[in-house]
């Protein structure tokens, strides 16, 4: 069978009135919010952290101005790997499900996170120091990149037909619930400690606490299970493929049919994505 008589298919598939409870809809939506909210939670303590403190921890040979611009770099390098995780995440969750792309996502972001609390500073171990939290960084990026995608994509398969973009906006909502939980923590633990002690340790237990609320995105998130549409279109998938064949990579076919619509989305993402960190990471320097 043709190319396009496969996503003809695939579309039909997508747009059948494969209605959900309303009961199990709510929970793959709860289920996609707690794991966006801890993911953005990790991100967006790293970015408030780099403003605030890894400039004395991680860079404190440097000019003070020069330390903060290699912190934020560090944070920046984040953005690097994002594309790429979200591009390796996207081929691998149309094969093997959504589902265990996002729990790998889950626990990579986390575990960097976590590791990031108990790297020791440039004081203790020297220029390994930045060269791990850059390692890490990396990890963190590349979770995230594959994260996002996903919790929208499961959100919008379980919805039905007439409101699927309804029920796939509600993963975004994870982003402002993580950035406030990130930067609540850190003000607070800022407000009560001195400097000498949030410096030293203080900063630490927000990203040590990136664990519970893995544990708790796991729980929550391994309760669901792939959605009808997905199901439905991995089966006519494997049974146009043509014996001795292989299936087309999604990734190929997304940029060989769409490719206007790829990049007028990626472009329109730059303008937003920028004013954002700098008003809640850039700005917070100042």
């Amino acid at each position: 069978m043709s190319a396009a008589a496969i996503d003809n298919e695939s579309r039909e598939i997508m747009a059948q009135p494969t209605v959900q409870p309303r009961s199990t809809i709510i929970k793959v939506v709860a289920a996609s919010m707690a794991g966006t909210t801890v993911e953005w939670y990790d991100f967006f303590l790293y970015g408030v952290a780099a403003a605030l403190v890894f400039p004395k921890v991680f860079f404190p040979g440097s000019d003070p101005a020069v330390g903060v611009l290699l912190a934020l770099g560090t944070f920046a390098i984040g953005f690097i790997a994002r594309p790429i995780g979200g591009l390796v995440f996207g081929h691998y969750g149309d094969i093997l499900g959504r589902k265990k792309l996002l729990v790998i996502s889950l626990l990579m972001m986390g575990t960097a996170t976590f590791l990031i609390g108990l790297l020791p500073g440039y004081a203790t171990i020297g220029v390994a120091a930045p060269i791990i939290l850059i390692v890490l960084r990396l990890i963190q990026g590349f979770g995230l990149g594959g994260e996002w995608g996903g919790a929208v994509l499961i959100v919008s398969e379980y919805g039905d037909p007439a409101r699927r973009g309804f029920w796939a906006s509600w993963p975004q909502a994870g982003v402002p619930l993580g950035q406030l939980l990130a930067n609540g923590l850190l003000a607070l633990l800022a407000l009560v400690q001195t400097e000498d002690a949030f410096l030293s340790w203080g900063w630490r237990i927000p990203f040590l606490l990136s664990a519970v609320l893995v544990l708790i995105g796991l729980f929550i998130r391994l309760s669901i299970e792939e959605s009808p549409v997905f199901r439905a279109a991995q089966a006519n998938a494997q049974a146009n493929v043509e014996p001795g064949g292989k299936q087309a990579m999604p990734i190929l076919e997304v940029f060989r049919k769409y490719p206007r619509e790829v990049f007028t989305a990626m472009g329109a993402r730059f303008a937003e994505n920028v004013s954002y960190y700098i008003f809640t990471v850039v700005a917070v320097t100042y």
